[in-house]
């Protein structure tokens, strides 16, 4: 009986000190303060919030300068800001190519503010920031990633970056040495994707705007100097040609820091007006470029990599700025492809066209995936195939066909599979704050306004079996650019890899050989 009362005891004393007591032991230094009452002395959070529309927007505005100011509201303490220019390889035309691929490697280094990278980087430590510059065809992005309270100084970084660089001996000859090693790293890469993707444009755009080198051919390296650099800035690198990026900032606060740093600054090169600005638009030319390569010493490690020839096929598509454009981006998803020896199931794209019709039925392709380049004037749908070098007229003639079936029918549930698989991509993607920066800023530079995501669903739901068969038989009447890279010997003519694209099945034509 004594036993019981010990045990009933503590119930007793917890109905006597009602709930607020039993408080007292689990809510150490706030006695009687109940779950629904903020806690006191604490800062009252900010939660985010969907009231209205204007949240959604991306607000511009443009600067007396020509400068586009445009951000993007994000719930967060952190924000990505940057400064995208359209100057690219593209408009190297009358310059040695590979200034652009100078411009990347040599950004963030010493400015008119700044004695060193290293001070940039200490700078931007100071509000959690990681800094980085990229190049492409036809755009090139600074871009800093930081705490919104740092907002000012990463806009006076950035604008020192962009238009006071110093561009100093010692950091191009740094230059020249790491341009060097990424060629060679180039030559030497497993994947040969990036140097195909290269091949693919020269062949397709030949001597001419996307066509030209994006990364700096081994004959111009010691040709690039401080006075051409400058040169070519003075040329492009103009408010009218930029765009202040931001996302999860305020847009009134970017706007001010604009208008403080990035109006009425003389940059380094000058305040010359620009005198040899390349406004030509891409000529799409079509043809093949072949490079015989020993691939038998490419390996990742001890375990040796088959040796393989790659081949790439492209036909013209269109810009993105044209109504086709998201056609195109369904017919690209709907191609897919990938590696022979990616893991996991239909997830991964495993329904794809190129997964069905080639890897699932060929064993011998290692590879067979569809790319789509798209610019403010052209576009380049391809294909890119890797087999072993004696099979490599079958694997022609195999991505031959595709292209043609693709002017054939279209089953609705593989379509609607595509686009569901883009409309996933794409808001998955711009779940990224850096993905959505960039997302605004090419948009913005391109266009001077910004489709939404929702606004871009919407366009890929619209996509019908006609539109895919529409946009294919367009392309199939534009001529092929090729590039082949490896063993070339079993290589069909471009002539045949034309004729096969031109006949109603894809066939390669025949021929007889009496010795092989």
């Amino acid at each position: 009986m004594a036993a019981r009362i010990t045990r009933l005891r503590p119930w007793a004393q917890l109905r006597r000190c009602g709930l607020a007591g039993s408080r007292r032991y689990s809510s150490a230094g706030y006695p009687g303060v109940p779950l629904s009452t903020p806690l006191p002395h604490l800062p009252r959070p900010t939660y985010a919030t969907v009231d209205g529309h204007d949240k959604h927007e991306t607000r511009i505005t443009v600067l007396e300068n020509g400068l586009r100011v445009a951000s993007q509201d994000k719930f967060g303490q952190f924000c990505t800001v940057g400064v995208l220019v359209n100057a690219g390889s593209r408009h190297e035309v009358t310059f040695p190519s590979g200034i652009s691929h100078f411009l990347e490697k040599l950004a963030f280094s010493s400015t008119a503010q700044f004695g060193s990278k290293d001070e940039i980087l200490r700078t931007l430590e100071k509000h959690g920031g990681i800094c980085d510059c990229q190049s492409s065809r036809d755009t090139t992005m600074f871009a800093v990633s930081a705490e919104v309270k740092g907002l000012e100084s990463v806009i006076d970084l950035l604008a020192d970056v962009v238009l006071q660089p110093r561009l100093t001996d010692e950091e191009l000859e740094m230059t020249r040495m790491a341009i060097r090693f990424e060629l060679e790293d180039l030559q030497m890469r497993p994947d040969p994707e990036p140097l195909l993707t290269e091949m693919i444009h020269a062949a397709a755009y030949r001597d001419n705007t996307v066509g030209l080198p994006r990364f700096c051919p081994t004959g111009n390296i010691e040709k690039v100097d401080q006075k051409l650099i400058h040169t070519f800035l003075r040329n492009y690198y103009t408010p009218d040609r930029m765009v202040l990026a931001g996302v999860g900032v305020d847009h009134d606060q970017l706007v001010e820091c604009a208008r403080k740093y990035l109006m009425g600054v003389t940059p380094v090169w000058g305040l010359g007006k620009p005198t040899d600005v390349d406004q030509s638009v891409s000529q799409y030319t079509g043809g093949i470029i072949k490079v015989e390569k020993d691939m038998t010493d490419v390996s990742l490690g001890p375990t040796p990599i088959p040796e393989l020839t790659h081949i790439m096929i492209g036909l013209e598509s269109c810009s993105f700025l044209e109504e086709d454009f998201i056609p195109f981006a369904v017919l690209n998803m709907m191609m897919g492809g990938g590696g022979s020896f990616s893991a996991g199931g239909p997830g991964k794209g495993m329904f794809t066209r190129l997964y069905l019709n080639v890897l699932n039925r060929h064993h011998w392709m290692y590879n067979a995936t569809a790319y789509h380049h798209s610019y403010e004037d052209t576009g380049l749908l391809c294909i890119h195939a890797s087999a072993d070098p004696r099979q490599v007229r079958e694997m022609v003639e195999i991505i031959t066909r595709e292209f043609i079936l693709m002017a054939g029918s279209v089953g609705e549930m593989e379509l609607e599979r595509a686009k569901t698989q883009l409309q996933s991509m794409l808001m998955m993607n711009l779940e990224s704050r850096p993905v959505i920066f960039e997302d605004v800023g090419r948009q913005v530079l391109a266009t001077g306004t910004r489709k939404l995501p929702l606004e871009l669903c919407r366009l890929i739901g619209e996509v019908t079996a006609n539109d895919i068969k529409r946009v294919t038989a367009k392309m199939l009447r534009s001529k092929p650019a090729v590039t082949a890279l490896g063993d070339l010997s079993d290589l069909p003519t471009y002539e045949h890899i034309q004729q096969a694209l031109t006949s109603k099945d894809g066939r390669l034509p025949r021929i007889y050989r009496l010795f092989r």
